[in-house]
This record gives structure tokens, sequence and C-alpha cells, in this order.
């Protein structure tokens, strides 16, 4: 059975400290449980890289119509209806402003608001759940060191029957596995680290992988591109197929997640390029594990083309 990577193991080594290692053992000794932990300019650093890697800003700050950092708003059209991200200031009556660390965690470990409601999985909490208790509090910390935004969130315009919450409790038991992201003691650990970057905090495989009619990732095809994402997006496959990644080197995706610069000389567009404005940001060695992890993964054929779009 593959062991539980450490916390250590998943830090990002610019941001390790003696007396952040105290603290980590202090959490490991209690079984790995959230324990109350101050909030120092470490913390919020370490938050502020976080936030970076995870793309936040992106999709809660309703760019397009001048939204203040945070505010939420982002209108996101999907086939089952438009989705408007929240506003994850710490603005106490709009935001996030009054959510305990535990709540915190709650929602995205387990994708549950603080006053019990289900998330919808447009919020990658799918993916969040691998995130690990310390990196999601001093995710938390850096949030809570911005301005508060007071602005109202807007609903959900969602088709029929996605409109219907309580159905998120069927789902959940259906397509949501819960926990922290498990390692593989085989793997060297920049693969180990790579794996969580992609899987949990960069949430790679929310935006290029199929879904099926009820919204959840295919399984077989994680990874292997989208032709109907989000907004009409297209996200391409990221495996080792000859077609997509196969042809490419580490140093090629290095490159790409510097520069927005693919091997053959063009650009990213697109939600990619929002992407890569935060990777850029990334230190070296994560990016390198990012693409140590992505080359070794199997080759998978592109997910096809839907038939309007093949004409």
């Amino acid at each position: 059975m593959p062991r539980r990577v450490s916390r250590q193991d998943l830090i990002a080594p610019m941001f390790w400290y003696p007396a952040s290692a105290l603290l980590l053992a202090a959490a490991l000794a209690l079984g790995g449980r959230a324990v109350a932990q101050e909030v120092t300019a470490d913390a919020v650093a370490r938050g502020a890289y976080l936030f970076t890697a995870a793309d936040c800003a992106s999709c809660h700050t309703d760019t397009k119509n001048a939204g203040a950092p945070l505010g939420g708003g982002r209108a996101l059209k999907t086939a089952f209806g438009t989705f408007f991200t929240p506003n994850i200031s710490p603005d106490r009556q709009h935001g996030i402003g009054t959510w305990s660390d535990g709540q915190f965690i709650k929602a995205f470990r387990k994708g549950v608001s603080p006053d019990g409601r289900d998330y919808y999985p447009a919020f990658p909490y799918t993916s969040f759940t691998g995130m690990t208790d310390r990196d999601l509090l001093d995710l938390k910390a850096y949030l809570f060191s911005q301005p508060p935004v007071p602005t109202a969130n807007k609903p959900h315009d969602l088709n029929f029957p996605y409109s219907i919450r309580w159905a998120l409790m069927p789902w959940k038991i259906l397509y949501f596995r819960e926990g922290p992201f498990m390692g593989d003691p085989s793997r060297p650990m920049e693969w180990n680290r790579g794996a969580y970057l992609v899987k949990a905090i960069g949430h790679c495989g929310e935006c290029h992988s199929p879904r099926n009619s009820l919204g959840a990732i295919e399984k077989t095809r994680r990874l292997a591109g989208v032709w109907n994402g989000p907004d009409g997006q297209s996200a391409p496959n990221i495996t080792q197929h000859p077609d997509a990644l196969g042809k490419w080197s580490t140093g090629d995706i290095e490159g790409l997640l510097k520069d927005g610069i693919t091997p053959d000389g063009d650009f990213v567009g697109s939600g990619m390029a929002d992407v890569v404005a935060n990777t850029a940001k990334l230190d070296d060695a994560d990016r390198h594990a990012i693409a140590v992890f992505l080359k070794a993964l199997p080759a998978k054929d592109p997910t096809p083309k839907p038939a309007a779009a093949a004409r």
C-alpha cells in the first residue's frame, strides 16, 4: 500500500523554515489533524505561493467587468448552466471573513459550506481535497491578509435538474473521493511533488479532462483534453500521446510553464495564458516537478471532437 507522503515532502523548498518544521511535527504527532496555528508572515507568504499555484485570482475576480480582486462574480458558462464564482475576500458579510480554520478545511476537503450546503464541483474541491491541512491553513492566512471586498455573491443560473442542490449528495457518493494526496514511495520525490501540484493544488484535470452527462470527470480519460470546457474553451491533451506531449522534453514543458511558448514557437492563449501568468511565478524546482510528473503519464488518445465541432 502506498504511504502518505509527509507534509515536509510537499512543502515548496523555498518556504521551508525551522520554526515551520516544529509546527508541522506537532501536527503530525496529532495524526495529521488540523491544529490552530499562529498566523505568521511566513504562513502568509506560503499561502501567497499556493494562491498563485492554484490560479485562484483568475476565477474569483470578475476582470471582464472590472471587479475587485477576490470579489467573485465571474461567469463560467458550462453545459449545465452558468456558475458565478463567489467572493473569497475576508469580507465578513459577503466573503469568507467569518470562516474558522475548520470550516475552511471542510470546504476544500469535503466540498461543504459552513452552513452545511454541498458545493457544486465547479468549485474544484474534488481536486483540492488532496491538499494538506497545513497548505490549506496557509492559503487561508493569505486570503485573510487581503482587503475585504463588499460585493454580494450572484446566484448560479443552472439548467434543470442541475439546479437541484440536494442532488449533489448522491453525486458525491458516486463520484467524489475525499482525502489528502497519497504519494507513491516507489517514485522519486520530484514526481510526488509534481503529482501533488498537478492533481491537487493546480487541479489541472478539472479543465483538461472530459466529463460525463452528470459533470463528473471521466476517469479513464483524465487529462486527455476537452473541446467543450467552461466558456466553450478547449484544453489540450497533456498525456504522453505522440500528438500531445509525447514528443516534448521536460525542458519543453518547463519552458511553456515559464514563458507560455510551445516547442514550435506558438504562444498559449485563452485560459491557459492566465495559468502561465501564475506558473511563471513558481520556483524552478516546482515547474520541473510538474514536467517530471507529466512526462511519466501514460499516453491517452485525444478526446474526440463532438460531431458538430468536427464538421
